[in-house]
């Protein structure tokens, strides 16, 4: 008789704690370089909320024009960071386009051997897949310029997500609506701006679209252009990892039409990803119109319908990736999605 290969493990990072020293990575691109007064806005806002010290890695803050060109002093920034004994986890400073031109030089070894905490999104889903890959846990939340360089501060809601993933000790949680959020977009290069609160819109909740029971699994994701990317490279995770699975799937700034989206979940269905799925979770996609939300909810639901996934659990419109204030996903904790509670419960 056949039995199903167990769920997936993952090695959990130690906590951070005030006074530690954590990395600021470039591993995209090197626009920072454009925007020093953001990047001192983070270093700053990180200390005086959770007592961390930032530590530039050696090649981040070395321009565009050089990481683009180098692509391995980028992955030998995160395998120093790893390997420095004084060096506690790890954030991306910005996302970008090309990580995925990492992909040969990144050393999973590493990854496994120094197990510790990396913090990011967008095209950092590229190195956060690697290290769940290494069956080590990886942090999807903010990056140093974006929510965590908040103008006028970091987000009380941005803040209680760090903190538990990475900071309290360790216990169950459920996440919830952001009580408000923006898309806007000030200039990051305008000083003055920085200490200028952004306006929010009144937090719109979220959307369970299918599934009436309960579901629970590993957490995997990230940002679907990006995956895309990457799928069919040697980076791409192995067919046991998306078994069981709670996806979490974000779309960026680049606003992909939501048929593209479908697409790409056809993608999915045809490796067979949809079919082992617990359940899967949607952000909140940036600058959509509410005609084009509906269009993507229409997509899902066919798309989840065409692979045999009528009873699948979704909800959708959650905070986090291309959204301001953004939860922080931990990639490789058990997730539970119960549709008749409305509760999402991380075990981190």
């Amino acid at each position: 008789m056949l039995t199903a290969p167990p769920a997936p493990s993952f090695v959990r990072q130690p906590r951070l704690v005030p006074g530690s020293r954590v990395a600021a990575l470039s591993l995209s691109s090197g626009f920072v370089t454009e925007v020093m007064n953001r990047y001192r806005a983070g270093v700053r806002q990180v200390a005086q909320e959770f007592g961390w010290e930032i530590v530039a890695a050696p090649n981040a803050l070395r321009g565009p024009a050089f990481l683009a060109a180098n692509p391995q002093a980028r992955a030998d920034d995160l395998h120093w960071a790893l390997e420095a004994p004084d060096i506690g986890g790890m954030v991306s400073i910005i996302g970008g386009d090309d990580s995925v031109r990492l992909l040969p030089f990144l050393r999973p070894d590493l990854i496994r051997a120094h197990p510790k905490a990396l913090l990011g999104f967008s095209d950092t889903t590229v190195t956060l897949t690697q290290f769940v890959r290494a069956g080590v846990m990886a942090y999807h939340g903010p990056a140093l310029l974006t929510d965590l360089a908040e103008n006028g501060g970091m987000h009380p809601y941005v803040v209680q997500g760090v903190r538990r993933a990475l900071i309290d000790p360790p216990a169950p949680f459920d996440l919830a609506p952001a009580p408000g959020w923006t898309q806007a977009s000030p200039d990051w290069a305008d000083e003055a701006a920085q200490e200028v609160p952004r306006t929010f819109d009144a937090g719109d909740g979220w959307v369970w679209l299918q599934g009436e029971a309960p579901a629970q699994g590993h957490l995997l994701g990230g940002c679907i252009e990006v995956l895309d990317m990457f799928s069919g490279t040697p980076g791409w995770p192995e067919p046991h990892l998306w078994r069981g699975a709670v996806l979490a799937l974000e779309t960026s700034e680049d606003v992909p039409p939501p048929r593209q989206v479908g697409y790409w979940l056809r993608n999915f269905a045809a490796q067979g990803i949809l079919g082992g799925l617990a359940g899967l979770m949607l952000a909140r996609p940036r600058r959509y119109t509410p005609e084009m939300v509906a269009d993507l909810y229409i997509w899902v639901r066919r798309v989840l319908r065409e692979a045999g996934r009528p009873d699948l659990p979704v909800v959708a419109n959650v905070d986090f990736g291309h959204t301001s204030p953004q939860l922080t996903l931990p990639l490789g904790a058990f997730v539970r999605l119960d549709r008749l509670g409305g509760r999402v419960t991380v075990q981190p």
